[in-house]
């Protein structure tokens, strides 16, 4: 077996030997093994009483009763899909239970569809039905729906409930479970309607990733690797050197999860509300959530992952277009994600995903508007990302329909 590269300094996860480039195999979904083991924390040092730890490690669900009843709440109402409720519904409020607390179990239907004005009144009528109160907690279970459904929820249930994540996504332990970004979708766009509500603690069992489909994990992974070609070419070469181990479940995954909620910990610190280094985060997005709104945010056409994957492609190659990025990068990060299994051109979107001018009307409600004028995360290289405001909507469109051949 050959030796893994070392990984990067900066994210420090340990190296093992490992295949490089192996075929990744799908598994059938299983309930997990979920014995406690050791797991990594990655604190969050935001000051007024805020900072909170995130727990990454395999077992984690097991034990979160004692964790949660830590916190000192009364009662504690989870929220979940109902695809997640049937693996660990009755073991996490049993385990609530038996740490002294008072349960309840609120269900949503899986899928971004729940991510709604109405999915977002379910949540907030159950939580009342139950008489969640200010002193109680939250707890989301599940992706990252779940999560920014529940945190949502909890931010404006009596104007501030306390809230704990446990992501069993990817994509969630590694994104959207980290930094209190909580909302829905509306008609006019992704994640428009929301609030910032940082969690009180985060709980990552990485063994919840077995029971992922394979669509799924390449989903999240492509969140994994915007972290590298953000701001760490180290670490992207560390994932380049480590896929099929992620994949696989060995010691790569949980040092993946931990290295990336690492990099976003110290974002999140840095700049909490998004008003300026933040941004950059949001690599990709641009694109995926104008291409989420014209596929009707239906996942069995795309997902987030996906229309990330498709995005960070596309953030590239514009910033070669542009002069900015060198055509290899955006071709390794091209041939990185493919291998991953993910889509990589607006070719690959089931159904199609519109015209320039469909797709450059979506990105206009995208967030990082301002007074009308686009603003994009490019790259002048892998890892070297920026904050590009007042791009010209013509070049755009250009490179658009070029891309829509």
């Amino acid at each position: 077996m050959p030796t893994v590269r070392n990984p990067p300094a900066s994210r420090n996860p340990p190296a093992r030997p490992s295949p490089r480039n192996s075929r990744l195999r799908p598994e059938r979904p299983r309930r997990p093994d979920v014995r406690p083991v050791q797991s990594q924390t990655v604190h969050v040092p935001l000051d007024g009483g805020r900072a909170y730890d995130i727990l990454v490690g395999r077992g984690l669900l097991a034990e979160i009763g004692p964790r949660v009843a830590a916190l000192k709440a009364r009662a504690v109402a989870v929220v979940s899909d109902e695809t997640v409720a049937g693996l660990y519904g009755e073991a996490v409020t049993a385990s609530l239970a038996e740490a002294g607390q008072r349960t309840a179990l609120i269900a949503v239907v899986p899928g971004e569809g729940s991510k709604s004005y109405a999915g977002f009144a379910q949540v907030c009528d159950g939580l009342i039905a139950h008489r969640i109160e200010r002193g109680d907690l939250v707890l989301a279970l599940g992706g990252g729906v779940v999560g920014d459904l529940a945190g949502f929820a909890a931010a404006s249930l009596r104007r501030g409930v306390r809230f704990v994540q446990a992501p069993t996504t990817l994509l969630a332990q590694v994104d959207s479970s980290v930094g209190g970004k909580t909302g829905i979708n509306s008609p006019h766009g992704k994640n428009l309607v929301g609030a910032f509500h940082q969690p009180s603690l985060v709980l990552a069992d990485t063994a919840s990733l077995d029971t992922l489909s394979m669509r799924e994990m390449r989903a999240g992974y492509a969140e994994v690797a915007k972290y590298g070609l953000i701001d760490d070419p180290a670490f992207f070469a560390w994932c380049e050197a480590n896929l099929a181990e992620i994949f696989a479940g060995g010691p790569a995954r949980e040092e993946a999860v931990a290295s990336c909620c690492r990099a976003k910990a110290g974002v999140v610190v840095r700049d909490e509300r998004e008003d300026g280094e933040r941004a950059l985060l949001n690599l990709g997005h641009t694109f995926a959530h104008a291409l989420e709104r014209l596929t009707a945010y239906d996942s069995a056409r795309l997902v987030h992952g996906e229309a990330v994957a498709i995005g960070l492609c596309l953030a590239f190659r514009f910033s070669a277009r542009l002069g900015l990025c060198p055509g290899q990068d955006a071709g390794r990060v091209a041939n990185h994600l493919a291998l991953a299994g993910l889509p990589t051109t607006l070719a690959q979107v089931p159904g199609g995903c519109g015209d320039a001018d469909q797709l450059l009307d979506a990105m206009r409600q995208d967030k990082k508007v301002r007074d009308g004028a686009l603003t994009f995360i490019l790259a002048r290289g892998i890892g070297q990302s920026f904050i590009a405001p007042g791009i010209d909507a013509g070049a755009v469109r250009e490179f658009l329909s070029a891309e829509l051949g």
